[in-house]
């Protein structure tokens, strides 16, 4: 009988605060939005988002349910309207589901299940990625190289929070709220401005330059790939450690306040920079309301404004052909402005 292989522990992951970071604040509040992290090749990406999906609490889901609808939400799947009585409960861990930069629109969004129809005359959806995806995370490698229709699709999908199927005689629609997080190196070219509009974050990751630490990644990764179980079991505590600690920012981020002068401060910011819309505003407080929730603070401070700024903000900037300077500076300009030093 075989069994799974621990993933990577998140708390082993040298380095990479600021992703570490954001994917923890997501976490805490989804409706921040999804993560965007570019940076080179080999540096980890991929394992932080596995290794936080790992390390969160399970869910509730209604038992036999196709697209884990939530027995105490207001949003459920044709069936589990049909059928209140069967919404029974069962705990599942968060889904993290992986859309290949290959994937057909069927196997994304669902299609007629053949074997079915072939063998027994029914009209049965099988599921698509979408639909695994749902209450969970939907991870994209190499983002900035997707498909322009499954773009499109995905755009969608995340303004409406329901995926609607309608093919070969089926009329299918479920719930399909997820927190997208995708991942790239942008020398090989950029995402569409819809699409990157649509991540809440963005953290940049780079390649280590300090001997000592490039020693530790090689040595830790070594040791999980020795022993996986035995690496996640010395690394258990402090795992749940951070657990514990998003749980406890969970119950309480609903009740952070956030004062008119923080939020005066936040759409001063904004405008300093000319970022379109109010996405960045409401993006910035929800991460700094994320960021006081998990140091157990009441109150959103200048602390947790400065620190959410760089990620809400960042990728969020017009292009201005007269100023080359990188946009991580012109937001640490900005938050020097309005905050001070």
């Amino acid at each position: 009988m075989s069994t799974s292989v621990p993933v990577f522990p998140f708390s082993a992951i040298v380095g990479q605060n600021d992703v570490r970071r954001a994917l923890i604040a997501v976490a805490v509040e989804p409706a921040i939005g999804g993560i965007l992290i570019l940076g080179d090749r080999g540096t980890g990406k991929s394992t932080s988002v596995r290794a936080l999906a790992g390390l969160l609490p399970q869910i509730r889901a209604v038992t036999n349910c196709k697209y884990n609808c939530d027995p105490d939400g207001s949003s459920f799947c044709d069936d589990c309207k049909v059928n209140p009585e069967t919404r029974k409960a069962r705990r599942i861990s968060v889904p993290v589901v992986d859309l290949p930069l290959g994937a057909t629109e069927d196997r994304v969004v669902g299609a007629l299940d053949l074997e079915s129809a072939l063998t027994r005359g029914e009209k049965v959806l099988e599921v698509g990625l979408l639909a695994r995806a749902n209450r969970g995370f939907l991870y994209i490698d190499e983002v900035n190289l997707l498909d322009d229709h499954l773009v499109d699709l995905l755009l969608d999908v995340a303004a409406s929070g329901e995926n609607v199927i309608e093919r070969e005689g089926l009329s299918v629609r479920h719930p399909a709220r997820f927190v997208l997080i995708g991942s790239g190196n942008p020398e090989e070219g950029e995402l569409r401005p819809q699409l990157l509009d649509r991540f809440g974050l963005s953290v940049d990751i780079t390649t280590p330059d300090d001997v000592k630490q490039r020693i530790e990644i090689v040595r830790r990764r070594e040791a999980y790939d020795r022993d996986p179980a035995a690496f996640a079991h010395e690394w258990a505590k402090k795992d749940k450690t951070i657990r514990n600690k998003i749980s406890r920012a969970r119950k309480i981020v609903g009740d952070v306040r956030v004062s008119d002068g923080m939020l005066e401060k936040a759409a001063l910011m904004c405008m300093a920079l000319g970022t379109d819309g109010l996405r960045g505003e409401l993006t910035l407080m929800r991460t700094a309301r994320a960021f006081a929730a998990l140091d157990g603070k009441p109150d959103v401070s200048e602390k947790h404004l400065r620190e959410a700024a760089g990620p809400s903000l960042r990728h969020r900037l017009r292009r201005d052909p007269l100023d080359e300077t990188d946009s991580g500076v012109r937001v640490e300009r900005a938050v020097s402005e309005v905050l001070g030093a």
